[in-house]
């Protein structure tokens, strides 16, 4: 007995060190903590159990897995505020792109959205896929997102509904304005897409068939987002030389709605417009100044990337793809179109004026023959053919049967820098989440679907200093988190959804370019998310435990479905 006293008294010492307490599932060590808050960071740890945070600061105990984060940043999972991941994450449900760069939520839905769908628009859906072939199992916004969480996915997912599939549903493509019957059918989609989960409704103004909608009709389906606690976000009518139109066109449509909107990938798109940039953020401030709630994000690059649809004018895309091109084979109509294209006064947003054809390059095709002209210019492939850039963008479009996807240079780097320090903007990459292998090789993309988010950590913040490292952790974090009304994310906070990021502060940054946009960003090491390890040493484990982020509206909540008007919520 007395030899065994020296035991028990040493098992009893070392079950009250400051080490004892509970077994965690996973510990994160001496990190600096960046919260997400925007305040000063601190040195701490960091204990998850299941899919929650449990602990930050001091930890007690172990973790059956620990992390150590020593000379690192950890901060709350990244929030891409406009993903165009929605074909990309049923390929591969990595999102490989973005995951190296620490997002661990993809929000979607710019104009259009995967539903809700009727039977025609699923087969013109089938009919018009590009490099990714898929089946579509589902009809409504809810269940294509429940889809997704079902297969796998690596980053957490939501979206808006579509204002363009909402009105596609009930009108068609066509350039008509609803009856009031259409437009409460219309009303009673958004209603359904935001009981099934949505945040809100989201406008793609400068294309067909969705800037047929006059603002009326946006006023009338914001309202209903508004009311069931969600926001109005907009690829505005104008991002050129009628921008400040544009803006206060959204802000009217927050305005008369009640509900809150973010402008999707603000810009003063052409050197002639680079000056508007000022009374751009005048008009918002003084908006916001009002009690108004207006935000925007942006990508951080001086180039943007569409199709050719935002070259020509809407009357010629009337009725859908199809439609679109068989006017273009028309002569008389394809020498009105050129000449509406070439006109400086032509009454519609024409992104391809401002670049020019030097200033375009052509990155993705649908079909084989084309796609050897991938990351050629237009001007090059123009001249190589012996047409004009106009001629030659229309046999595109004709020869490849898509709106060919290009890459526009529009914005200046003075502009991207400035909106960078905005305290109102978050980030969005405006891309699929990709990766370079298999089908993704098939067609070219634009840097920031590889850099967008470590470009404003290193580039931005950290070598150019335009805003500090809290804060641009804050708006890739809490602050887009509070926008869409999303419970317990975006904050490294006990209780909170365990979605985490650990990089290098001193390293992280982006690699992509123009010419080689394929290339992953560098100085992440971890990716969390809901608690599982997705990215571990820079790379990914396989693990696919993102879900559907649903919002307020959901009728699973205990407080979910929509109120009386948008002012019953809080924000």
């Amino acid at each position: 007995m007395k030899r065994l006293l020296p035991l028990v008294a040493l098992l009893l010492l070392s079950c009250s060190t400051p080490d004892s307490g509970p077994t965690h599932d996973l510990v994160i060590r001496n990190g600096v903590i960046y919260d997400g808050s925007g305040g000063p960071p601190f040195k701490g740890d960091l204990a998850i159990d299941g899919d929650r945070i449990v602990a930050v600061g001091k930890v007690s105990g172990r973790g059956r897995e620990e992390i150590d984060a020593a000379g690192k940043a950890v901060s709350p999972g990244f929030i891409n505020m406009l993903s165009w991941a929605t074909e990309s994450l049923i390929e591969d449900g990595r999102g490989l792109s973005d995951l190296k760069q620490g997002v661990t939520l993809e929000v979607m839905g710019e104009g259009s959205s995967m539903g809700p769908l009727t039977p025609a628009m699923t087969a013109q859906e089938l009919e018009r896929q590009g490099d990714v072939k898929y089946p579509i199992t589902w009809s409504t916004l809810g269940g294509y997102l429940e889809m997704l969480e079902k297969k796998g996915v690596g980053p957490n997912v939501a979206s808006m509904i579509g204002a363009e599939t909402a009105r596609t549903y009930v009108l068609g493509e066509g350039d008509v304005d609803p009856t009031p019957q259409q437009l409460a059918a219309m009303r009673g989609l958004v209603v359904q897409a935001m009981e099934e989960g949505a945040l809100g409704v989201g406008s793609s103004l400068i294309y067909a068939p969705g800037g047929y909608a006059e603002t009326d009709e946006l006023v009338a389906l914001s309202a209903e987002a508004g009311r069931c606690g969600g926001i109005y976000v907009s690829h505005m009518r104008y991002e050129s030389d009628r921008l400040l139109d544009g803006i206060d066109e959204l802000i009217e449509i927050s305005r008369r709605s009640g509900a809150p909107a973010e402008i999707w990938h603000l810009k003063a798109a052409g050197k002639t417009n680079w000056d508007k940039l000022d009374p751009a953020i005048a008009r918002i401030e003084a908006a916001r100044a009002s009690g108004l709630r207006i935000t925007a994000n942006m990508y951080t690059y001086t180039a943007g990337s569409t199709g050719f649809d935002a070259a020509m004018p809407p009357w010629v895309q009337a009725g859908g793809r199809e439609a679109w091109i068989a006017r273009l084979k028309d002569p008389a109509t394809r020498a009105k179109v050129i000449g509406e294209i070439r006109d400086p006064k032509a009454p519609y947003e024409n992104l391809y004026r401002h670049a020019g054809a030097e200033g375009t390059i052509l990155v993705g095709f649908r079909t084989a023959a084309l796609k050897a002209l991938t990351g050629r210019t237009l001007a090059e492939v123009a001249k190589e053919r012996g047409v004009s850039p106009e001629d030659a963008m229309i046999d595109l479009v004709i020869a490849d049967g898509s709106r060919v996807q290009v890459v526009y240079f529009l914005m200046s780097e003075e502009n991207v820098k400035r909106q960078t320090a905005l305290p109102w903007m978050s980030f969005g990459s405006d891309a699929a989440a990709l990766a370079p292998e298999g089908v993704f090789l098939k067609s070219s993309t634009h840097p920031r679907a590889y850099g967008n988010f470590t470009r404003v950590l290193g580039k931005y913040a950290r070598d150019e200093k335009a805003l500090t490292l809290p804060d641009a952790i804050r708006r890739m974090t809490s602050f887009p988190a509070h926008n869409l009304g999303l419970k317990d994310r975006g904050l490294l906070k006990a209780g909170y959804h365990a979605d985490v990021v650990i990089f290098d502060p001193a390293t992280v940054g982006d690699r992509a370019t123009y010419a080689d946009p394929k290339q992953y960003s560098v100085g992440v090491s971890h990716v969390i998310v809901n608690g599982g390890v997705a990215l571990a040493n820079g790379e990914p484990t396989g693990k696919l435990t993102g879900r559907f982020v649903r919002g307020r509206a959901w009728t699973g909540w205990k407080d979910g479905g929509c109120r009386k008007s948008a002012k019953d919520w809080t924000w």
